[in-house]
């Protein structure tokens, strides 16, 4: 991340994890999240990284690689994504929104430098540069009852519509879902806008935000667990990123044919658990001796005390599931599109 924001949020009290540098927390890891489920919270969103894909052919590329329509992103509009393996696997996951004619790709922070350069290997002669934003634009996540009225204050553009977009000055707002947004912003202005911000809107860290995308049902692609899941596993198609009418990408047989012949025996749920969770555990059932039956993608702290996370699991043995082996503790798994 670029260190001068990296300074300006020590200087705030942010308290950084020494080994992934996320934000951790502003001094109070337990209070951020209990206003996460009642207050406005603003989080930097340090474990997402952006990438910048220009050039006269990059929206072909792009619909040439992706899972979801290209194509047809218009402007002011956002829409997930995910790049599979020849297998169908999901390497990674993506937010995308236009700017102009170039295309703005968020993922995860631990996948941004592979992901970039893979994707670069298929450009060959292609009019397109893709480049790493980290360093150059912050990206800020904002939710609660007063996000709106926050972004007012701050002199933003507000967009009223799931997964529409606005843009002014260089600053673009992305309404996620109900109550969450994302601001892009280049760094010389996050200080500033930081300020204006954070009246209203209280300070927290990165577990706060991976809490509320386990409440919003989002399965973010990491590197613990790159390759580990089918789109439909991670219930991909459902959030809209996946097209079904769209020419041929990675693994798009696999993909079609997962769907067409209804195959799909793993499917995204919540997990609660008292025990501590991460992404890349293993979970199993000893209702099924012979491998695994699931694995978690995102974990946070719970407000309620325990941990919550999103896992993909084999439905039919979600009624017992063990963490880590056969023997681990239980945890308790609630699908979240039931059948």
């Amino acid at each position: 991340m670029n260190p001068n924001w990296r300074s300006f949020l020590e200087s705030a009290d942010g308290i950084f994890d020494g080994a992934t540098s996320d934000l951790l927390n502003f001094g109070d890891a337990a209070g951020e999240l209990l206003a996460a489920s009642k207050q406005t919270v603003l989080v930097p969103l340090t474990h997402l990284g952006l990438i910048e894909a220009t050039g006269e052919e990059a929206k072909a590329f792009l619909h040439s690689q992706f899972t979801s329509d290209i194509n047809h992103l218009a402007e002011g509009q956002a829409q997930h994504a995910g790049w599979c393996s020849a297998k169908g696997r999901m390497q990674a996951s993506f937010l995308i929104w236009r700017n102009g004619e170039n295309y703005q790709l968020v993922l995860a922070a631990d996948l941004q430098e592979a992901i970039q350069k893979r994707l670069q290997m298929f450009v060959l002669r292609a009019k397109v540069k893709l480049a790493a934003q980290t360093d150059s634009m912050v990206l800020l996540g904002l939710s609660g009852p007063q996000a709106d009225e926050t972004l007012a204050d701050a002199g933003l553009p507000c967009p009223a519509a799931q997964m529409a977009t606005l843009a002014a000055d260089g600053i673009t707002v992305i309404r996620l879902d109900g109550g969450r947004l994302m601001i892009a912003a280049p760094e010389t202005a996050m200080a500033a806008l930081w300020q204006k911000l954070s009246v209203k809107a209280r300070p927290a860290g990165v577990p706060v935000w991976r809490w509320l995308d386990i409440q919003n049902a989002y399965p973010l692609v990491t590197l613990a667990t790159k390759e580990e899941f089918v789109p439909q596993m991670a219930d991909f198609e459902k959030i809209g990123g996946v097209s079904f009418h769209k020419g041929c990408y990675p693994g798009q047989e696999i993909v079609a044919r997962t769907q067409y012949l209804g195959k799909v025996k793993r499917h995204l749920y919540r997990l609660a658990s008292q025990h501590s969770l991460k992404a890349g555990d293993a979970l199993h059932s000893p209702d099924n001796p012979d491998q695994a039956c699931g694995m978690v993608m995102t974990a946070a702290p719970s407000p309620h005390g325990g941990y919550e996370a999103l896992a993909v699991v084999q439905s039919n043995f979600s009624t017992n599931v063990h963490l880590g082996s056969r023997e681990g503790p239980q945890v308790q798994a609630a699908a979240v599109n039931p059948a």
